[in-house]
């Protein structure tokens, strides 16, 4: 194949077209810069994946209503995180979090959060990600929350945390692995529950967001995804913004755990009769 039939088969990017402008909208709002760096870093080597990206991420699923844009670039910097084979996109994310108006705290906290989900490797490297951002950008690191402040016992705050949020699911879970690994459900319960979703500087919800589209982009646990996807309405998400979590993660973890995610969401609307 020559060169000239090879660039015969690239196409240009499509300013013209609606949906290129209203991707190219939504990109500047979460970058803060026009054009794009997408744009420009594959405009010699894959102009069409940039023009994909931008047609279909930002022009179609960003310009959704059912999330807003700091929800979208939370539940993209925990599927980020999860993943935890895209640094630069993480980097990325995490930036445009802070410029719709997540702040540092809540970063933070997310970062601590996914230790619960992903495993403390994956939410190491996103601490550290956020160090280098917050560096490079001239942001404070934020305050410590103080440990001292939470009351009661580490279980009976979890066992409450964990009952407001997953309901009884959250219960059958700890009471199932009573039977094989009792000190693993008293983990959950101190750890998961008691401490990191005790903390605060990330609401409840957030969390719950941030949990559906992590477990949702790893595609390892439908169980607990379910749990969660019931949790993230008990605590006030609604039905939309669940189906628009898991349609949203479709961009960064792929089709098919999407579709699997949308399996696990439709069980739960049926279990709530909200089918």
């Amino acid at each position: 194949m020559t060169s000239s039939s090879v660039s015969s088969h690239v196409s240009s990017p499509a300013p013209s077209s609606p949906r290129y402008a209203a991707g190219l909208a939504q990109l500047a709002r979460i970058e803060g810069r026009s054009p794009p760096s997408l744009e420009t870093a594959l405009a010699d080597i894959a102009p069409d994946l940039a023009r994909f990206a931008i047609e279909f991420a930002y022009g179609d699923i960003y310009a959704r209503p059912q999330l807003d844009l700091a929800q979208r670039q939370l539940a993209t910097s925990g599927a980020l995180a999860a993943l935890g084979n895209a640094s630069p996109q993480l980097k990325f994310h995490l930036a445009g979090a802070l410029q719709v108006g997540c702040t540092a705290e809540e970063l933070v906290e997310l970062a601590t959060h996914m230790a619960v989900y992903a495993g403390f490797p994956a939410a190491v490297n996103t601490a550290l990600v956020l160090k280098e951002l917050f560096a490079e950008k001239g942001i404070a690191l934020p305050p410590k929350p103080d440990a001292q402040a939470l009351e009661g016992s580490r279980y009976a705050r979890g066992w409450a945390g964990l009952q407001a949020i997953d309901g009884h699911a959250g219960e059958r879970v700890i009471a199932a692995l009573g039977e094989v690994a009792p000190d693993l459900g008293r983990y959950i319960v101190e750890f998961a529950f008691g401490d990191v979703y005790a903390r605060p500087g990330l609401s409840v919800l957030s969390r719950e967001l941030v949990t559906v589209a992590a477990l949702t982009a790893l595609g390892t646990a439908p169980a607990q995804l379910k749990v969660h996807m019931h949790g993230f309405m008990n605590v006030g998400g609604k039905r939309e913004q669940l189906v628009e979590i898991v349609t949203h993660t479709a961009v960064y973890a792929g089709f098919p755990a999407a579709i699997n995610a949308a399996l696990v969401a439709k069980e739960t609307m049926a279990e709530r009769n909200l089918g």
